[in-house]
């Protein structure tokens, strides 16, 4: 992750998710070695004290089983580091979330919140790509996935700008 999508998406955690401690660096999910089965997708932060921080991108509605999924996560990462988790959920407002806030029982220490904003997760991820470019850093497999993906997981009012933005990166990348 360069210095640019570190400091967007710190900004993220604090401002929208109102989270005031000091992360200190971003930690690859491979380092993580989360077992095989749980969710391996977000970006993954350390805080000065020790606690992860998950920033994740909800670009599909908030069922149950997507709750599942972070609850999963979070008690993995307990287990595995004994450490408080947070995870934080950015959602575009065209979402439609199906799960109350419930208090969830765990022998973990974690707390899972979940924002539905203006904030387009489709532009972050863009935008990033675009910094990395600009900024003449490899590209590396998720981001051309991501790339790809971007025409699949955005509102479908932004589908043709996603999907040519897209085509035109990869198409100017890739030959």
């Amino acid at each position: 992750m360069n210095k640019k999508d570190f400091e967007t998406r710190t900004n993220i955690i604090k401002e929208t998710f109102m989270d005031d401690k000091n992360i200190k660096c971003h930690i690859p999910t491979e380092e993580l070695e989360l077992d095989e089965n749980i969710h391996q997708e977000g970006d993954f932060f350390m805080t000065e004290d020790g606690e992860f921080v998950d920033l994740e991108f909800q670009f599909t509605d908030f069922t149950e089983d997507e709750l599942v999924k972070f609850i999963e996560l979070a008690e993995n990462l307990h287990e595995k580091y004994e450490r408080k988790i947070r995870i934080y959920i950015l959602c575009p407002k065209y979402i439609n979330v199906y799960v109350k806030e419930i208090e969830i029982m765990s022998d973990a220490d974690f707390t899972i919140k979940l924002c539905c904003t203006n904030i387009d997760p489709c532009e972050v991820i863009l935008n990033g790509i675009k910094n990395k470019i600009k900024n003449n850093e490899f590209l590396d497999e998720d981001d051309f996935h991501a790339l790809a993906m971007l025409p699949v997981m955005c509102d479908k009012d932004k589908k043709h700008y996603f999907r040519s933005e897209s085509i035109k990166i990869r198409n100017r990348l890739l030959y």
